[in-house]
C-alpha cells in the first residue's frame, strides 16, 4: 500500500470519527489494533484489539455533543503516517473532578497512524 494511500485511510477515519461513526471506525482497523491517547506524559487511555476499542470509542461517543478532528499537516515515513490534529469539542456530560457539560475543548497533537494488510493495526494520539 502506497504511503498516500494510508494517508486517504486515515481521512477516512478521521470523517468517521467527526460524524460519530463508530462501525465506519472500526471497519478501517485491524481486529488486533492497539490505541494509545496520551496527555503530556501520562498515558490517559489504551485498547488493545478491536473488542477495546469499540468499547473505548462508545464511550468517548457519548461524552460530546460535537467533536471535530482536522488533519493540519502529513509526515509520512515507511513505518507510520504521523498527522498533526486540531481537535474541538463540546462535552455532553461533566467529567468528575473536571470541565462540565458544554463546556468547549480546542487542542493540538499528534496522531501516529501504523498499518497491516490496508488497515489501521495502531494509533498513538498525542496532546
Amino acid at each position: 500500500m502506497q504511503a498516500n494511500e494510508h494517508t486517504r485511510v486515515i481521512q477516512k477515519y478521521i470523517a468517521a470519527y467527526n460524524a460519530f461513526d463508530v462501525e465506519g471506525m472500526l471497519a478501517l482497523l485491524s481486529p488486533d489494533v492497539r490505541f494509545e491517547n496520551w496527555s503530556g506524559n501520562q498515558l490517559t487511555a489504551e485498547a488493545s484489539g478491536i473488542d477495546e476499542f469499540r468499547q473505548l470509542a462508545e464511550q468517548a461517543r457519548a461524552m460530546f455533543s460535537e467533536r471535530e478532528q482536522r488533519i493540519t499537516a502529513v509526515k509520512e515515513s515507511q513505518a507510520a503516517v504521523i498527522v498533526s490534529i486540531a481537535y474541538r469539542g463540546m462535552l455532553a456530560v461533566d467529567i468528575p473532578d473536571g470541565p462540565c457539560a458544554g463546556t468547549v475543548l480546542d487542542l493540538a497533537g499528534e496522531s501516529e497512524f501504523a498499518f497491516d494488510g490496508g488497515r489501521i493495526s495502531r494509533i498513538v494520539d498525542r496532546s
